[in-house]
């Protein structure tokens, strides 16, 4: 890389816009969409769709609700021929939905592309030609009047062969290729010169489509460029303004959601971006942001896996894991703060009495693109004690106290960093099992117990355990059946211990649900540990789960 850049490359220049206003507005509704994914999309792939994997697109183009879709540049290639041919012949396009085909200013090229439509209920003639200084003076070499004079005469072609089809409703569309840096006075010289063929209004549809064919300015000079267009062409109420942005430094859908703000009606693209270089931007990523704000987007990614599925078959491209929305890992946190802002949102919407959509890190409720949540938090050497405690709760419906969610976080990272990978849902419930017996033999286990209340309101109980395969026969005597059990287990093992906490709440909302219960001991020396069972019966239940921790806490 050059050490100063300015010696080889420039600034694109803005544009004089006092007073702009788009700065000031916001967004209250949808554009209207087009799809190009078909064309533009098509021809940026290394091995382009045949015919089935367009069709197979093509449906999910007409469930997903697009009712503008670009489908070929018939004129380019038999294959494109054919496929706007099978659409009509076929009857495959739904009555409300408007086909596009894109044309250069060719009068051969127009007249194969009309060839190619006949029959078609609704159509767009989309016509193109590149009027910017460097494809003018580099590639045409051609002057400002031969520009125009190329685009009014194949405006003039394709009236006429419009109003020789009458049995086909049709509309227009024009696109000075790269509109971001053609002059801005020239743009609007050239489109009034074709508006003026094609007299735009209610029985005569036009779309003046604005492309950043190669994004070269920032994107608030995009917006700039087409607020000044849509001031100063004259015929500005009877055309609708498109724009079609590509994602070459990367801000494609920031311009068009500027461009948006600036006047614009309609946003050409493709799902995911595929497209030339970079890619077009991205619809999807533009819909679902909408979508995030309060405002219908009029396009259905209700089931965005299949959407994801669909793409990547046609293209033969994938989809990144963290491409917005719809990637495997966007709704995924691995960091521990990540994940207890994310498990302390997901509790307080749950006594929430709020409409909204209001949890840490979520911009997106991932049941409303069709995705569950056992993927919201993953677990890694990086996560904290909620992400195994999540999972623990989703799983098994676990609600782990404060203080073993801590231990069983630490145990976790260890097992992690030693795999140094990331630790599987059953895997982590492998762990929890093994590290506070839950397992079918544990240290110490449970045969046989019974209790009384004394008058005095201290308990009397007896009990059968087995540790290490020999049976022991406990009794003891305490302010409660855990604390005789105790008692009784300390005579026996002779060691100290007491009991630091406890817990229990049933797994279901069932009468005769399972309860959990959880206990936490300490021996002489400050040590503690945890202890954990399951079982219908709530006594035996934290009979078990004492045993299970004091059972951590003794030597073999």
């Amino acid at each position: 890389m050059l050490k100063n850049p300015a010696q080889k490359y420039k600034a694109h220049p803005p544009i004089s816009l006092p007073n702009r206003q788009w700065p000031d507005n916001t967004l209250k509704s949808a554009p209207r969409w087009l799809s190009t994914d078909l064309r533009d999309g098509n021809q940026a792939l290394a091995e382009p769709m045949d015919g089935a994997r367009k069709l197979k697109f093509w449906d999910l183009l007409v469930s997903c609700g697009f009712r503008e879709i670009e489908v070929a540049f018939p004129s380019a290639s038999q294959t494109d021929f054919d496929f706007v041919r099978s659409l009509i012949e076929e009857q495959r396009i739904p009555r409300d939905v408007t086909i596009q085909v894109l044309t250069q200013a060719r009068e051969d090229l127009i007249a194969r592309t009309f060839e190619s439509l006949k029959g078609a209920r609704l159509a767009t003639i989309h016509l193109y030609n590149a009027t910017a200084p460097l494809f003018r003076e580099v590639v045409f070499r051609q002057t400002r009047d031969e520009i125009i004079q190329l685009a009014v005469r194949a405006a003039r072609q394709i009236r006429r062969l419009c109003d020789e089809t009458p049995e086909t409703e049709w509309s227009f569309q024009y696109s000075p290729e790269t509109f971001c840096f053609t002059e801005p006075d020239f743009a609007l010289q050239i489109c009034e010169a074709v508006a003026d063929v094609w007299e735009p209004g209610i029985t005569c549809p036009m779309v003046i489509n604005l492309p950043a064919t190669v994004e070269v300015s920032t994107p608030n000079v995009y917006a700039d460029q087409i607020e000044y267009f849509c001031r100063h062409f004259s015929r500005r109420k009877q055309v609708c303004i498109s724009v079609h942005p590509h994602n070459d430094r990367g801000t494609g859908t920031a311009c068009a959601e500027l461009a948006l703000l600036a006047g614009a009606e309609r946003v050409e693209g493709c799902l995911f971006g595929n497209g030339e270089r970079t890619g077009n931007v991205d619809l999807v990523t533009l819909a679902l942001n909408l979508y995030t704000q309060g405002i219908a987007p009029g396009l259905d990614f209700s089931e965005m896996k299949k959407v994801v599925e669909v793409v990547e078959e046609c293209n033969q491209l994938p989809v990144a894991p963290r491409h917005p929305y719809a990637g495997e890992l966007v709704f995924t946190a691995y960091s521990g703060s990540h994940q207890d802002a994310i498990k302390k949102g997901f509790a307080a919407r749950q006594h929430s009495d709020s409409p909204f959509w209001q949890i840490p890190y979520l911009p997106l409720d991932p049941a409303d693109v069709g995705c569950s949540y056992d993927a919201v938090i993953r677990v890694n050497s990086q996560s904290g004690k909620s992400g195994a405690a999540w999972l623990l709760e989703q799983n098994h419906n676990l609600s782990l106290p404060r203080q073993l969610q801590q231990d069983f976080s630490l145990r976790v990272q260890k097992e992690a960093e030693n795999g140094e990978k990331e630790m599987s849902q059953m895997a982590v419930w492998q762990l929890f099992r093994q590290s506070y017996g839950l397992v079918d033999t544990p240290k110490l286990q449970l045969k046989e117990y019974a209790s009384n209340n004394l008058p005095d309101q201290r308990t009397v109980l007896s009990a059968e355990i087995c540790r290490n395969g020999k049976k022991l026969s406990l009794a003891g005597e305490g302010n409660g059946f855990l604390s005789a059990a105790l008692t009784a287990l300390c005579r026996e093992v002779k060691e100290v211990l007491e009991i630091v906490s406890y817990q229990e709440h049933t797994l279901g909302k069932r009468s005769d649900s399972r309860s959990v219960a959880y206990v936490c001991c300490q021996n002489r020396a400050g040590a503690y540990a945890w202890g954990v069972s399951i079982d219908s019966d709530i006594t035996r239940a934290s009979l078990q789960a004492m045993l299970n921790a004091a059972g951590n806490l003794l030597t073999d």
